[in-house]
């Protein structure tokens, strides 16, 4: 195999499916038949955007890290029982002359055979989260033992449901704010707030004991401090150009700030049993699909439609 179709970002605000020329395998690698991708309604909109930090901005660039496939060919030194399974792998890097950011929006590709998560009893489609959910297990873990205690989770968006989800089956009193009513009906917190016109603490709600930030907003955590308790800890979960929050209220709480980077290893693994155990349902949050000639629609709908959580685009 050494040609695929594959989404490209030629430019800023420009999106295509064009012929690439992959890159021979290693023989560590599989190859993976796609299935299923999603698109990134975060790194994926600032990448489409002009503003990821380089080196992921150089045009051509091939985006997404949310694949799910069937493996249909094993390298020498790959293991061998992983030919005919399904899986997931977060992006790839073998195309010529073209950028990989991070690769994962192709027909095709190769990937070391050790980056791959079976999905076994897993329903492949809800496979496309499992970068998302790791993402949001690693938050949920830096906030430490959070049975019995008030969780505050900005935002509702793919990560944001997911924290919620995480914190509330490990016993967690898990409050969330939205300005979406859309996306509150997602969610399965215990008390859900619309702050589209007011902040959380015109809610009455405080002494919450964690605030998880998964909404991108600085805004929205410098609008929270006043909801934290004393000695409160503060994990930001999304990603941000600049921290701007204000100083007084946080030395006043003696806050602790915390930043998530994405997943620890085993993340992937654990987030896919936590799925298959269905201790973590993400069946509600796949909220509208397409196909890949329907690509422009498709990006158009994941990034700047509010009523959309996840996009499932089959290949």
């Amino acid at each position: 195999m050494t040609h695929a179709r594959a989404i490209v970002m030629p430019a800023a605000q420009t999106v295509e499916v064009r012929d690439v020329t992959l890159t021979a395998p290693l023989d560590t690698d599989v190859t993976i038949q796609t299935l299923y991708t999603s698109i990134s309604a975060g790194t994926e909109r600032m990448l489409y955007a002009g503003h990821m930090p380089h080196p992921m901005l150089q045009f051509p660039v091939v985006p997404g890290y949310e694949t799910v496939g069937r493996v249909i060919a094993v390298g020498s030194q790959a293991p061998a029982e992983l030919l005919n399974s399904i899986v997931y792998v977060g992006g790839a890097r073998c195309y010529v002359d073209v950028n990989p950011a991070w690769g994962g929006q192709s027909s095709t590709l190769h990937a070391d055979g050790q980056r791959v998560v079976t999905l076994a009893g897993l329903d492949p489609e809800h496979g496309v989260f499992l970068a998302l959910a790791a993402t949001a297990l690693h938050g949920v873990d830096m906030a430490g033992d959070i049975a019995g205690k008030k969780v505050l989770i900005l935002g509702q968006g793919p990560v944001g449901q997911l924290a919620a989800r995480i914190a509330k089956a490990r016993g967690a009193i898990v409050i969330v704010t939205d300005v979406s009513a859309h996306r509150l009906a997602h969610s399965v917190a215990d008390e859900m707030y619309d702050v589209a016109s007011q902040p959380i603490t015109a809610h009455g709600v405080s002494g919450c004991d964690v605030i998880i930030e998964a909404s991108g907003s600085m805004a929205a955590a410098a609008a929270a401090i006043g909801a934290l308790s004393m000695n409160g800890t503060i994990v930001l979960l999304a990603y941000y150009d600049a921290i701007q929050l204000p100083y007084m209220p946080l030395f006043l709480k003696q806050a602790r700030l915390l930043t998530s980077k994405e997943w620890a290893p085993g993340d992937l693994e654990r987030s896919r049993d936590l799925m298959q155990s269905g201790i973590l349902d993400v069946s509600t949050l796949i909220t509208h699909r397409a196909t890949l000639d329907q690509l422009s629609t498709a990006y158009t709908t994941a990034l700047f439609d509010p009523q959309c959580l996840k996009l499932l685009l089959t290949w």
